[in-house]
């Protein structure tokens, strides 16, 4: 394969069948490894990375082989694969899933290639709407019934789920710059 001049790839990462849509748009360098995208997704969403992940790109899934059972149960090592061997061209997208319990589901859509700038810091977080849902929450389904019971004081399962979370949720609220610092650590790394 003929060795690609790096670029700056724009993504947006959505959260499917949240609503209101929950997504972050990130920057990242083309060549970055799967399992760096991982914890970049990990970091700009929210999540606490204490579950297991995956990749889906064309019906074939990338992931942490698993060789304790004598066989990589057909998923690819996502540190052996660079992103812009899956996406090429704008508006391709490829799944990324965490949690397989409450299957997280996410699509992410290469928005532009733009050229690369080795004098800026990658990743960064450029945008963002929403709150993180909370790990352990059941799912987009479970998701939406913990937000309507944390809107309903009378709810009789409001004040020991308002403990569960930690006290008051803003599902409104995207911190970007939180998001940038989290980052901060893999900038340039790749």
């Amino acid at each position: 394969m003929a060795r690609q001049p790096k670029r700056t790839y724009q993504l947006k990462i959505t959260l499917k069948g949240a609503k209101p849509p929950i997504w972050r748009r990130v920057l990242v360098p083309s060549d970055i490894r799967l399992d760096q995208l991982h914890l970049v997704i990990q970091l700009v969403m929210g999540w606490l990375d204490c579950h297991l992940h995956q990749f889906e790109a064309q019906g074939v899934f990338f992931g942490v082989p698993d060789n304790d059972f004598g066989e990589d149960m057909g998923v690819e090592d996502e540190s052996k694969v660079k992103l812009h061997d899956l996406l090429t061209r704008e508006k391709q997208s490829i799944s990324y899933e965490y949690d397989f319990g409450d299957g997280w589901e996410h699509q992410i859509m290469l928005e532009q290639v733009l050229p690369y700038d080795k004098e800026e810091a990658l990743p960064v977080c450029i945008k963002g709407k929403r709150a993180c849902p909370p790990e352990d929450c059941g799912g987009v389904w479970g998701y939406a019934a913990l937000l309507k019971v944390l809107a309903d004081p009378a709810d009789p399962e409001h004040e020991s789920m308002l403990e569960w979370v930690g006290g008051p949720f803003d599902a409104e609220e995207f911190d970007e710059r939180a998001a940038n610092f989290a980052l901060s650590g893999l900038q340039n790394r790749s």
